[in-house]
């Protein structure tokens, strides 16, 4: 299947390959994300969330998603996070319809990710010159998004599949695009996930935790995982 590039400026798609490129390039550097999903309570008073961050930005993370929602203090959020951690690399996750595309606009962020393969979806990002990076699952869909020009996808669920899944699509599909593996997995799994040949790995909010880590607020082994990535300095 192949798709072609209707009704796109030339700078638009463009900037859409950039954007691939550019993060592509920055996960080659530190091969993590974190995703955090913001609760109600986040989104009304998010200080200590906010706390929490702080200490990844300053231990060395650098590629952070907040999932989207269409919950008012969405934004004001994001816009917090922008003012505390500067060198955070942020990303929108858990995109499912074009209503977050203009957030991502509004925002200016270079990136986002969706859970499943819709190509309507990445193909109005892709008009707007923004990045959505898709979540694909099953061969067609790996082989579906390569042909349409993803650069790098993102493998989800995870867990569901297991760490050696994605090298055996290689031998039947040939070269695979730039994957990050996510869903399901923690801080434990992050070297045998990119030892199999994963490009980055990202992890849920559990990897900072409301229930806590004796005295440290987020997980002693992420940070310690943090502070041996060459990136982090």
């Amino acid at each position: 299947m192949t798709y072609e590039l209707l009704n796109t400026s030339d700078s638009n798609h463009s900037k859409w390959l950039a954007r691939q490129e550019a993060i592509i390039a920055s996960l080659r550097c530190q091969p993590f994300l974190l995703v955090v999903r913001p609760l109600l309570d986040d989104l009304l008073s998010s200080q200590r969330l906010l706390d929490q961050l702080k200490v990844l930005h300053d231990a060395g993370l650098r590629h952070v998603e907040v999932a989207w929602s269409s919950h008012a203090g969405w934004k004001s959020f994001v816009r917090e996070i922008q003012g505390c951690c500067p060198r955070f690399h942020l990303g929108v996750a858990s995109v499912v319809g074009r209503e977050a595309l203009q957030d991502l606009q509004v925002l200016d962020l270079s990136y986002a990710m969706a859970p499943c393969w819709d190509p309507a979806l990445v193909s109005a990002a892709r008009d707007l010159g923004q990045l959505i990076i898709p979540g694909v699952l099953s061969p067609t869909e790996v082989q579906q998004a390569a042909a349409f020009g993803c650069r790098l996808v993102k493998l989800f669920p995870a867990v569901t599949v297991g760490v050696a899944y994605w090298k055996r699509l290689e031998a039947p599909l040939g070269p695979l695009p730039f994957v990050v593996a996510a869903g399901g997995l923690t801080t434990s799994d992050l070297s045998d996930w990119l030892g199999a040949g994963h490009d980055a790995v990202a992890l849920g909010r559990r990897a900072i935790g409301d229930h806590g880590f004796g005295d440290q607020c987020v997980d002693p082994a992420l940070l310690g995982w943090l502070t041996r990535s060459p990136s982090s300095a």
